[in-house]
């Protein structure tokens, strides 16, 4: 009986495995790496012979290894997290699903590319990050900031504010990119930073089920993933995979693997997909996603059309059941993940051109995409998960509903300007009085300030009742608090959600 086969996300510290589509968390602490020296022992004592050294001058093959290598290695960041790890040692937390835990540590890559601290990862690497830290080549590190994550691709973009520009990675086109061409994987596999593996594009259009679609979390997964043989192992998440010419055309992600390290096949998200989410989250907050408003007949070979969905694009510009599509503005498409692929380039709004096949025809279309609802508006609603932090101050908006404090028993105010200087903090909200309440009960203080509620930042007061009615809306029994005091003190706290409706 041949061995399973185990996809495995390629992230320090915590392996996240899947066998076929279900997936489960198995945590591992991996052990003091062994570096072993092979020695040849002569069996005489005459002179060795050693090999003669090779001219200076390489093949120009390895020597576009060497240029890819120099144009990227120091646009590839190290980025470390630490997460708190439930535990069942407190029953009243516990019944809230949630834990107060320890601090568990983190460990994956990312890509830089814009030279004022834009960088690009896996959204597995910061998933549930309580702080995150970004390391450049050069050795500097920096506190780096969520701009945005999106699950469906499983993407992020993080934020930091170097001290001079950073070295960034051009985007290449994964549209052209070739079966066998070599590619460069570009990380910090195992905590060894700034690696470089070659290898060649071994597949296009891959799924693998790796992402689990959520449709009450609006998680809707994307997968067309470039294969390579590139060795990649735990920590390589979230790094890049480049060309020749030291060009982006994907970011790392998992790997196909019986053990949880690299046993020959890689999976990186094609540059295409990471250029338009990395816009979007930097633009919107959030991914603006579109669709053709179709069916995809999953017995059929090729993308042939199932049904048509009432109200979308398709059924506006004519498509039919049955109809084969060949391709979406020139670019072949012989599965749903490269139809996916295509369509994840696009907004609500934009138009594209597709060549359907036909009742013997060859024919072409012109579709305008729409979003799930069929509309054509984007999304500016800034309902993404995590909160994006301003540059400047911003107006204090209103404080939450009353109900919401009154349940709790605290008085909060934004941090005063001093005290956020002090512990480098971008915002944060401190309490000022606390009556016995759910707070008091759970062990904190008057001066604690609150920093983030279930992950997402707080900043202003605003936030709070943001991430209240967002909890409320998941049908949440709780929240977690994370916090600290004027000493540098860390403390966490699960709470109930206030019983006031949003």
């Amino acid at each position: 009986m041949n061995a399973k086969t185990t996809l495995t996300w390629v992230l320090g510290g915590t392996l996240l495995l899947a066998l076929g589509a279900s997936m489960g968390r198995v945590a591992t602490t991996p052990g003091d790496r062994e570096v072993h020296h092979l020695t040849a022992h002569a069996s005489s004592s005459s002179v060795p012979n050693w090999p003669v050294p090779r001219s200076a001058a390489m093949p120009a093959g390895e020597t576009s290894f060497v240029r890819a290598a120099e144009a990227s290695v120091d646009a590839v960041v190290h980025v470390q997290t630490a997460s708190v790890v439930p535990d069942q040692s407190n029953p009243w937390l516990s019944m809230l699903g949630m834990a107060a835990g320890r601090v568990a540590q983190g460990s994956g890559s990312g890509v830089v590319v814009d030279d004022k601290g834009l960088i690009v990862t896996n959204h597995h690497v910061i998933q549930g990050a309580r702080d995150i830290r970004v390391s450049t080549s050069n050795g500097q590190s920096y506190p780096a900031e969520v701009v945005g994550s999106d699950p469906s691709t499983d993407l992020a973009v993080l934020k930091i504010e170097p001290s001079a520009p950073l070295a960034a990675m051009t985007f290449g086109n994964s549209d052209d990119v070739r079966v066998g061409e070599w590619v460069l994987a570009v990380g910090n596999p195992l905590n060894l930073t700034s690696t470089v593996t070659a290898g060649i594009v071994s597949a296009k259009g891959r799924n693998i089920r790796l992402l689990e679609s959520n449709a009450s979390h609006d998680i809707h997964p994307v997968e067309s993933f470039l294969q390579t043989d590139a060795a990649v192992n735990p920590g390589n998440s979230g790094g890049a995979l480049v060309d020749l010419d030291g060009n982006l055309i994907g970011i790392n992600t998992a790997i196909a693997s019986q053990t949880g390290s690299y046993a020959g096949y890689s999976f990186a998200i094609p540059s295409s997909i990471v250029a338009k989410v990395t816009h979007d989250l930097v633009e919107f907050g959030r991914v603006q996603r579109a669709y053709l408003g179709i069916q995809v007949d999953a017995r059929a070979t090729g993308v042939r059309i199932g049904s048509i969905q009432t109200g979308g694009g398709a059924e506006a510009a004519g498509l039919q059941r049955g109809d084969l599509i060949l391709a979406v503005n020139g670019i072949d498409v012989s599965s749903f993940p490269s139809l996916q692929e295509q369509l994840s380039k696009h907004r609500p709004g934009d138009k594209v051109r597709l060549d359907v096949w036909r009742q013997g025809a060859r024919r072409q279309m012109e579709v305008t995409l729409t979003d799930r609802k069929g509309t054509t508006e984007l999304d500016k609603s800034h309902l993404q998960p995590i909160a994006v932090p301003q540059a400047s101050a911003p107006t204090a908006p209103p404080a939450p509903a009353p109900d919401v404090l009154e349940h709790w028993g605290v008085q909060l105010e934004e941090a005063p300007s001093s005290l956020k200087q002090q512990l480098k903090l971008r915002g944060g909200l401190i309490v000022q009085n606390m009556r016995d309440g759910a707070w008091k009960r759970q062990g904190l203080r008057r001066g604690f300030i609150l920093l983030r509620i279930d992950g997402r930042p707080v900043l202003t007061s605003k936030d709070v009742e943001l991430a209240v009615r967002q909890a409320q809306r998941d049908g949440q029994d709780g929240v977690l608090l994370e916090g600290m005091y004027s000493n540098g003190e860390r403390a966490y706290a699960g709470v109930a959600v206030p019983d006031a409706h949003p």
